[in-house]
């Protein structure tokens, strides 16, 4: 009888543990304190990007595609190698090459490195109105600039930045948004080179966030999303499951079979 009493208590103990709800509570945006000054004074804004050697844009003629479209797909950089990328197939990309110019059809090479979007832009749209078409109205993006989402995130992986000043929040949407296991208040950008990384906390639990020119996110920033405190103690409470209280029970169950054979 106490030998089933025994057993009964530990079963029960283990139900117990391996029972711990899971359910998280996470609260987003809520009104906190303002994000402080400083804050926004040491933001890491950059100003444009400027086009570096490598990358990969997209010219458009929105008036008249006659130069610009893609009657011959296998001669186009491929920028399907990332994730979540929509390319017309009227589309053609060129890549810079490592002199800083890039070749176009009909108006041939052209320096467009080191310019932002908008004043690369310009300087394509003049050279096709000076020596190819009349009032062209010229679309130049740039197809090659990504970021990437590790962590509590549905979907991890690279996302291209399709937009100018996309912010963390579109791009987690974009993601399909945060886990359950997500903690809200503890979310890292990690900005910079290899030798001088920076690291911005963000917290989606202030609304304040949202404005926070600091999640204008750039090229080559890698987002993580860490755990809650939540789903980190059951984590942990699962691995003291699988790597010593299931072994113990087993060997306490085998012996305990053993004494009872014996002293039937």
């Amino acid at each position: 009888m106490r030998h089933k009493i025994y057993t009964h208590l530990i079963f029960g103990l283990f139900f117990i543990c391996t029972s711990c709800s899971t359910r998280q509570y996470q609260v987003l945006f809520q009104q906190k304190n303002a994000i402080s000054d400083s804050a926004y004074k040491s933001a890491d804004t950059l100003g444009e990007y400027r086009i570096k050697a490598q990358d990969v844009i997209q010219v458009r003629n929105l008036q008249d595609t006659k130069y610009l479209v893609n009657n011959t797909p296998s001669t186009a950089v491929n920028t399907n190698v990332l994730t979540n990328v929509n390319t017309s197939a009227t589309d053609l990309s060129f890549q810079v090459d490592d002199d800083g110019t890039v070749i176009l059809p009909a108006i041939g090479r052209i320096k467009i490195a080191g310019y932002t979007r908008i004043e690369a832009q310009k300087l394509v749209e003049d050279a096709y109105r000076k020596n190819v078409l009349v009032n062209p109205v010229i679309e130049l993006k740039i197809v090659s600039l990504k970021i990437t989402m590790l962590g509590e995130i549905k979907v991890q992986g690279n996302y291209l930045l399709t937009k100018d000043h996309a912010k963390l929040i579109e791009m987690i949407g974009l993601a399909g948004g945060i886990t359950e296991k997500a903690d809200e208040t503890n979310v890292k950008i990690i900005r910079g080179n290899e030798k001088t990384p920076k690291i911005i906390l963000v917290d989606l639990g202030n609304i304040q966030s949202i404005n926070d020119p600091r999640t204008i996110l750039q090229n080559g920033d890698i987002v993580y999303i860490a755990q809650n405190k939540r789903a980190v103690r059951t984590d942990n409470q699962q691995t003291f499951l699988n790597t010593v209280f299931q072994p113990a029970l087993l060997l306490f169950n085998t012996a305990l079979i053993i004494f009872t054979l014996i002293h039937r």
